[in-house]
């Protein structure tokens, strides 16, 4: 996961505004599409989503990472676990025929029910049937995740991930040292964007680089956390780009426990992608074109991917973040320690919401500008 939400992030990076999508969403909607591929189309998917299990342990593996990011039981030591919501579904065309074992399949490892819609004659009620289970499984966040247009009479299955997270800060920022404060945008101009502090500098996973700081702060009962990569002034384009797997590993291994006096903005922002041609640069046309093999959904390879869209929003205040996210894949016809330091993030950043003993990344961001919602 680690690999594909990297080489994600460098594909989209490129607009220069705030960016957030969920690498976890997206990745088990498409591990349920490449389920029913086979040929150059599975292969090109494999690699571009770093997928290295064969079929037949890739996706018992995607259901036991599912169970083992679910929250610990509350106990007296971990009274308020945080919340985290995945929900994936299909929706097939009523009049067309899918196999029982890739149903059966996604049913076992995803808990992905079929349902049995009527594209050819209401393809619209049927999209805002799809966006409401959406908006439903993302406490309301999430809205109008396939927009009008999208989906077709052609259109055969829809297959749906949606994700929702709510955590509170272990050590909380008090909201009446909350004030505003410049940040330095990228072009070196500043804005003033609301700035929270600490209430006292507290002992947290911290780390120091040539041209960065970055330090964890870990959610309540340690099992999430929220891994900040703050680039020194003028060094962000640069780290961005020099960006890897490996690296970010690297910066992970380093971080040690100490005094931290934190300052970091209040933030939200929400994103909307249509990944397609994204996913295609990175490395699976063939998916997408009239020469796709998606026959272990159908036994026939008449299909498929039409459209790949996701939406992603977070909100990040003195309490806590609250984050959702949601993917859908359609398918159509074949056509086409020491002493305390201060670190006050007023410069451009890069975030990752991270469970913290798998180490899968659930959200990834960058703030350029906090003031843009």
């Amino acid at each position: 996961n680690v690999a594909f939400a990297v080489a994600l992030y460098h594909a989209l990076e490129g607009s220069g505004d705030n960016l957030f999508f969920s690498p976890h969403s997206i990745s088990i909607a498409l591990a349920m599409t490449y389920a029913g591929a086979r040929g150059e189309t599975a292969a090109q998917l494999a690699e571009t989503l770093h997928f290295t299990l064969p079929q037949e342990r890739l996706h018992p593996a995607f259901n036991a990472l599912d169970q083992s990011l679910q929250p610990q039981e509350p106990s007296d030591s971990n009274p308020t676990p945080f919340t985290l919501n995945i929900a994936n579904s299909l929706w097939g065309e009523q009049s067309y025929t899918f196999l029982e074992e890739f149903l059966d399949l996604l049913a076992q490892n995803y808990g992905a029910g079929l349902q049995l819609v009527d594209f050819k004659h209401a393809p619209e009620e049927t999209r805002q049937a799809i966006n409401a289970w959406v908006s439903e499984n993302t406490e309301e966040k999430i809205q109008n995740l396939i927009p009008q247009g999208i989906l077709t009479p052609d259109t055969r299955l829809v297959l749906a991930n949606a994700i929702y997270f709510y955590a509170g800060w272990l050590h909380t920022f008090d909201e009446r040292l909350t004030e505003n404060a410049p940040f330095t945008l990228l072009d070196g101009q500043e804005t003033s964007v609301p700035l929270m502090h600490l209430t006292k500098p507290e002992q947290l996973n911290y780390a120091r680089g040539d041209n960065y700081q970055a330090v964890e702060l870990p959610y309540a009962g340690y099992q999430t956390s929220m891994l900040l990569i703050v680039p020194e002034v003028g060094r962000f384009p640069a780290l961005e780009e020099q960006l890897s797997a490996e690296q970010l590993a690297a910066i992970i291994e380093k971080l040690k426990y100490q005094s931290v006096n934190l300052a970091l903005p209040k933030f939200g922002y929400e994103s909307t992608l249509n990944l397609t041609e994204t996913l295609m640069k990175m490395g699976m046309p063939i998916a997408m074109s009239g020469e796709a093999d998606f026959s272990g959904m159908d036994g026939q390879g008449n299909l498929a991917i039409g459209a790949v869209l996701h939406k992603a929003c977070v909100d990040v205040d003195e309490k806590g973040t609250e984050a959702a996210a949601a993917t859908a894949v359609a398918m159509t016809v074949t056509s086409m320690p020491g002493e305390s330091l201060s670190l006050t993030v007023d410069r451009p950043f890069i975030y990752l919401i991270r469970d913290t003993e798998t180490g899968e990344i659930l959200f990834w961001g960058r703030v350029v500008d906090p003031s843009q919602d």
